[in-house]
């Protein structure tokens, strides 16, 4: 990551240094999640769709401890997985819209809550910004021309631009009850989204984006 753009990491000291972390990211561009993992304090371990894993890559990603979900169905396999990476004291990287989108976190799923409210981690919002250009639809319409032209990926952002990720405050989601009912997981998704907001809108701010 930092061979090919020019990452600026902001916060990084907020993630703890050690024990069981979770990292909620934004997720508007391809890169986000490799632009995290090159940049990150710690080795995270992000759920990636299974339709990723194929050839050479299935085989880098499985090697460097990334984890196998299908979004398709209930992956009891891939949620085990994931919460041993958090009882061993690891980093779970999860993007809490579940997809590519607009990257402001006004959509979540629930697995975030029940991650954080089953395992007691704390949660950090990260913000990755400057990877699909200052408002989104400059990448955008070079990936339409991409497709076109076929390319199988969106357009990868300008060889050494400046790209933004920042750390935000570590919180706890669950309300301090133990409580792990429907009612108390929509209660603690509710919480993360007003915090995940917050956190994006000031990295703005603090960016200049």
């Amino acid at each position: 990551m930092y061979g090919l753009w020019k990452p600026r990491v902001l916060g990084a000291w907020q993630v703890p240094a050690d024990g069981p972390v979770i990292l909620a990211v934004n997720h508007a561009h391809i890169i986000d999640g490799p632009m995290l993992m090159g940049t990150a304090p710690r080795p995270v371990h992000f759920l990636i769709k299974k339709e990723i894993f194929v050839g050479p890559l299935g085989r880098f990603l499985r090697g460097i401890g990334q984890l196998e979900v299908d979004r398709d169905s209930t992956d009891r396999a891939a949620v085990t997985h994931a919460l041993r990476v958090l009882e061993c004291g690891g980093v779970l990287g999860i993007f809490p819209e579940g997809t590519r989108g607009q990257g402001d976190f006004t959509s979540i799923r629930a697995g975030l809550a029940y991650f954080a409210v089953r395992s007691g981690a704390p949660i950090v919002p990260v913000a990755v910004l400057g990877t699909t250009g200052r408002d989104g639809r400059e990448s955008d319409e070079a990936g339409d021309r991409s497709a076109r032209g076929g390319r199988l990926i969106p357009a990868l952002p300008p060889l050494r631009s400046r790209c933004d990720i920042v750390f935000g405050e570590a919180f706890r989601a669950g309300d301090g009850s133990g409580r792990r009912t429907r009612k108390a997981l929509d209660e603690a998704t509710v919480r993360i989204q007003e915090r995940l907001t917050a956190h994006l809108e000031n990295a703005k701010r603090l960016t200049g984006r």
